[in-house]
């Protein structure tokens, strides 16, 4: 069995500093915990079990002083379910690794049902006796305790996808604005200097407009043009573009909930992407299967076959192969133990969780903002008959 891994937390407030910057995963050794506290034991045996199968609705894990509430979708029907029961398998064996003795995670079933997630959420954070949440994986949960006032609850870790993310209530997926933000600067990196946005019309436009802003800034590169579009106009959207901007270097297509394939029907049409103009594309896209229109295109987005230094022992333990689910859900019961070692259980503030050197994990680096959104580093494809050739292993990072 390959060792166990897990998070070395590196927190302002402790006085210490990473050597590489990020917090780094390591051998557990690397984080014993101090002599204050309870040595950790040997992880127990796990016994093999199957996402199929729903767990009791409640569950407690570990012995430690360090309370975690972990809110999954259990029973949930669907898809929504089996995430969840993947996820609960991979808080077991990050608990086994270096948990058990740090933590107490006690493990609720939300049953996929946001309004019951919610209640289980503020029923959480105000407790008064949890340190930290790790979920809820319901969008709609999720959104309710970011509009939520307090400066004195305890963190929360939402599971939920496409979460944008609030104050000291944190995005943990990738999210379309990171994969936009990381493939820009990845083209950048190389080069190219005007970029032009184009992004559905809504809610999450400015976010993913100012994040990739942001990342072209690093490298001396501008954004020429965001262009908000919907599906009834994206023919009218791409030929304004053509007026507003001068050969561009690069376009930066998000698809948001729909398709982006009558966008890229009408940049086809204009010669893009060619020789002069990269196509950049995003994760949303392969949320459906990959169309001929986005042959040439550039994804940032995490390989999801790859679940880092986890994987092997994971199947071993469960007997199934695990997924980007499994890693999340890992890294985020690891990182809980690694501040309950390194910082001690009143370590779980914002000034904690949001250092900027970030956290290395199983799903790669990644460091949480003040605005409740996570960038990440992660892999860059290339759409290449019909499939994603991996062009570099990681981006360029923050």
């Amino acid at each position: 069995m390959a060792p166990a891994l897990a998070f070395a937390v590196v927190a302002a407030i402790s006085g210490c500093q990473s050597k590489n910057g990020a917090s780094e995963v390591l051998d557990p050794a690397a984080i014993a915990a101090p002599a204050s506290h309870a040595n950790t034991a040997a992880p127990a045996q796990l016994t093999a079990s199957s996402a199929a199968t729903a767990p009791k609705a409640n569950l407690t894990l570990g012995t430690g002083s360090t309370k975690i509430a972990m809110l999954l979708p259990l029973s949930a029907p669907g898809s929504a379910g089996e995430n969840g029961r993947k996820m609960y398998d991979a808080a077991r064996l990050a608990m086994a690794d270096l948990g058990d003795k740090l933590v107490t995670l006690t493990i609720e079933d939300t049953r996929g049902d946001s309004g019951y997630a919610k209640d289980l959420a503020v029923k959480a954070i105000t407790s008064g006796g949890v340190k930290v949440v790790i979920g809820p994986a319901e969008l709609a949960a999720a959104q309710h305790l970011a509009k939520l006032s307090g400066t004195q609850r305890p963190p929360v870790l939402a599971l939920a996808d496409n979460f944008a993310g609030g104050p000291g209530v944190y995005s943990v997926r990738l999210s379309e604005a990171d994969s936009a933000a990381a493939g820009a600067a990845a083209v950048a990196s190389k080069g190219a200097k005007k970029f032009v946005l184009l992004v559905p019309a809504g809610a999450n436009a400015g976010a993913v407009e100012a994040r990739v802003a942001n990342a072209l800034s690093i490298y001396g590169a501008t954004l020429a043009v965001t262009l908000p579009y919907s599906a009834s106009d994206a023919a009218k959207v791409v030929s304004d573009m053509g007026s507003l901007v001068e050969a561009p270097d690069a376009v930066v297509v998000a698809s948001g909930d729909g398709s982006p394939v009558a966008v890229l029907s009408a940049l086809k049409a204009k010669g893009i992407p060619g020789k002069a103009v990269s196509l950049i594309g995003t994760e949303r896209w392969l949320e459906r299967p990959i169309d001929p229109l986005y042959e040439g295109a550039y994804i940032a987005t995490l390989d999801q076959s790859e679940t880092g230094p986890i994987a092997d022992r994971f199947k071993a333990t469960y007997n199934y192969q695990p997924d980007v689910n499994v890693a999340y859900a890992y890294d985020m019961v690891a990182l809980s133990a690694g501040i309950a070692s390194s910082v001690g259980p009143n370590g779980f503030s914002n000034q904690v969780l949001e250092n900027a050197s970030g956290f290395r994990g199983s799903t790669g680096l990644f460091r949480f903002r003040a605005d409740g959104s996570s960038q990440r580093s992660m892999p860059f494809f290339k759409v290449e008959k019909g499939r994603l050739k991996l062009v570099e292993k990681q981006t360029a990072g923050f």
